[in-house]
């Protein structure tokens, strides 16, 4: 068989080296090594969407590159006293906002005890409010005497709950008279109590703690006709 000529090799070696004067477009974004598809076509829609994506990414990350940059220039820039001063303004208002917080804590603090003793106190004026007849009708058996047995032990201790609640009855011959505290139903002429003052206690009154229940109800005493 006859050897190959040297101009046959040559020719298919400068076939198989590649050309260097065309631009391969590598290291682009979105480039490839074939740009076109076959017979010419060119990339499909998508395809250009998504390199300009690409290239979107890659400015907006030289963009904060750049941002990066110029506040590590800003903040090397500064002094020491300027550094002090930013600091001593930092601190500043964070105590501001520190002692704020504490001042609302304490606002808060202070309504929700006021509003919790309100409700307690609402809760006790309800059921004492209940027991005030029932106090009331011990007392008067209590006067005439009418309480004896196992059931003068049980009127004790109711007594002893109207005490421990705070409920206290008022209203005695011979005290002023206090339309606030006093509800007159008659006159009665008579030389036994000043002008003015109880005559007698038709029903007694009741305060809870400062605060009136139930006002007495009185015959105040007057001057008797000459």
């Amino acid at each position: 068989m006859s050897e190959p000529t040297n101009e046959h090799s040559s020719a298919e070696e400068q076939a198989a080296e590649p050309r260097h004067d065309e631009p391969s477009g590598e290291g682009l974004p979105g480039s490839s090594s074939n740009p076109t598809t076959d017979a010419g076509e060119m990339p499909a829609a998508g395809a250009e969407e998504a390199v300009t994506d690409e290239w979107s990414v890659a400015a907006q990350q030289l963009i904060d590159e750049a941002k990066a940059a110029l506040d590590d220039n800003a903040n090397a820039a500064l002094t020491d006293g300027q550094r002090i001063v930013q600091l001593e303004e930092l601190i500043a208002e964070r105590t501001d906002d520190l002692q704020r917080l504490q001042a609302e804590y304490v606002n808060y603090k202070r309504r929700v005890d006021r509003d919790r003793a309100v409700a307690k106190q609402q809760g006790i004026d309800s059921v004492v409010k209940q027991l005030v007849p029932v106090v009331d009708t011990v007392a008067t058996a209590r006067e005439a005497e009418e309480i004896t047995g196992g059931f003068k032990a049980v009127a004790d201790e109711l007594d002893k709950l109207a005490v421990t609640m705070g409920l206290t009855s008022f209203g005695a011959p011979g005290d002023e008279f206090d339309p606030n505290l006093h509800e007159a139903l008659l006159q009665i002429p008579t030389a036994d109590f000043p002008p003015m003052s109880i005559a007698q206690v038709i029903q007694r009154g009741y305060k809870l703690a400062d605060a009136v229940l139930r006002p007495a109800r009185v015959a105040v005493a007057v001057e008797p006709a000459e």
